[in-house]
């Protein structure tokens, strides 16, 4: 497979402020091809290695992502199909694995259609926007197939497991405003607003305290999995942590001065929470974010691709 194949999937840049605009641009609905998963891979990869401080996932065109690519599996002989799809969700279930592992929240906006895997990018999300156009289907028993992209771990968690077993069983449609009440979605925006209410929501994130994103992200997604005491000194532990970064001492600060906090200075590094008891080290400062050279444009590309139009 060819460099230019995964590049052509996916664009990813990173603007001044840590925020990493991450957009499915390969047409046909976004279909999730094995070079679509190798390019969210590589993009997850970018947004790690970059630092970033919030990310922010669309997909180009009608259509958010219509799930795997049947047109390419449907091409291959039997003997190689399992051997395949091994590869492409290890790839997309990489890129899950890093962005769930980031301090950095997910944002997600979508629009139209959002099947199979594309519903697991939303659930995904920390946030996730929608248009009213949007419309989610598992589709996965629909064909035979059985959920990736952790949709059967990830749906359960937001929408409870008995409506979860009824969407990935019937594959019935959700408008987005049956997908913002269950809580798949967080919200529902009028399609003229919602690159720009996404953007703005990932754009704030961006310049908050993303250390303690971090911790509370991690805090969120153990809930359901430990129980009241253990989640209760983990709280305390993560808030110890916390209080004594670089980060907190700054929004205490800010907020006694009536100022706004800048957290875009301090070192957004994970909190290091020991056992009860132990000390927790203090975040350094960060060095003030240097100019570039004359003339040159705050966003920093990393991965742009092509712009081909959706023919979905």
């Amino acid at each position: 497979m060819k460099a230019d194949d995964v590049a052509m999937r996916v664009c990813v840049e990173v603007d001044g402020d840590g925020l990493a605009r991450v957009e499915m641009c390969r047409g046909s609905g976004n279909a999730i091809d094995l070079a679509m998963a190798r390019a969210l891979l590589e993009a997850a990869r970018e947004c790690e290695k970059a630092g970033a401080r919030a990310v922010l996932l669309t997909g180009r065109g009608r259509s958010f992502c219509v799930g795997g690519d049947l047109k390419e599996f449907a091409a291959l002989p039997e003997e190689r199909l399992t051997g395949h799809l091994a590869e492409v969700t290890d790839a997309l279930h990489g890129a899950l694995r890093i962005l769930a592992g980031l301090d950095a929240p997910l944002v997600v906006a979508v629009q139209g259609a959002v099947a199979g895997a594309g519903v697991g990018l939303v659930a995904a999300a920390d946030v996730g926007i929608a248009a009213p156009d949007a419309g989610f289907t598992a589709a996965y028993t629909a064909i035979g197939y059985t959920p990736d992209a952790g949709v059967s771990w990830s749906l359960p968690r937001l929408v409870g497991p008995q409506r979860a077993a009824d969407l990935l069983l019937t594959n019935r449609p959700v408008t987005a405003a049956e997908a913002l009440q269950m809580g798949l979605v967080s919200r529902v925006v009028e399609p003229e607003r919602l690159l720009a209410e996404a953007v703005q929501t990932a754009g704030a994130l961006a310049r908050g305290a993303t250390a303690a994103y971090g911790a509370t992200r991690r805090l969120v997604r153990r809930a359901l999995a430990t129980g009241l005491d253990e989640h209760l000194d983990a709280e305390a532990r993560e808030l110890g942590a916390a209080a004594v970064s670089g980060e907190g001492r700054e929004g205490v600060a800010a907020f006694l001065a009536g100022r706004r906090p800048d957290f875009t200075r301090r070192a957004s590094v994970p909190l290091k929470t020991g056992p009860p008891g132990s000390a927790s080290p203090e975040s350094p400062h960060l060095e003030p974010p240097r100019p570039g050279p004359p003339g040159s444009a705050p966003p920093r590309p990393m991965r742009p691709g092509p712009t081909p139009r959706d023919g979905a």
